[in-house]
């Protein structure tokens, strides 16, 4: 088995009314149960706050984040573990921030 990390790419969309955040969540509570009774989870990880600092460069100048275009803004991440990244990337389709226009990354974790 091997480990893969999703993260969770997309705007928050801040002007959602309350119905559409419980609406919302909902959805992620569903997809988070239903990857736990695959056993997958490895880590549920966490979600992540918009703001931040980047460290940049030989000079190591810091700036504000949100650290790249809102549009791609990491939201979030959770690791898994299944036996291919194409096990790991049928999983990552049914995640809610694709209802939204977001994005999942799948990456594979290297063992060190």
């Amino acid at each position: 088995m091997s480990e893969f990390l999703f993260l969770f790419r997309g705007s928050t969309r801040l002007t959602r009314s309350p119905e559409e955040t419980q609406k919302s969540m909902q959805k992620w509570v569903a997809w988070f149960k239903e990857l736990n009774e695959k056993h997958v989870v490895k880590d549920p990880g966490n979600p992540l706050d918009a703001s931040g600092k980047v460290v940049r460069g030989r000079a190591k100048d810091v700036h504000d984040g949100p650290f790249a275009e809102a549009k791609d803004l990491v939201n979030g991440y959770v690791v898994i573990e299944t036996a291919t990244i194409d096990a790991a990337v049928a999983l990552s389709k049914g995640c809610p921030i694709l209802d939204d226009g977001g994005s999942v990354e799948v990456r594979p974790l290297l063992k060190l």
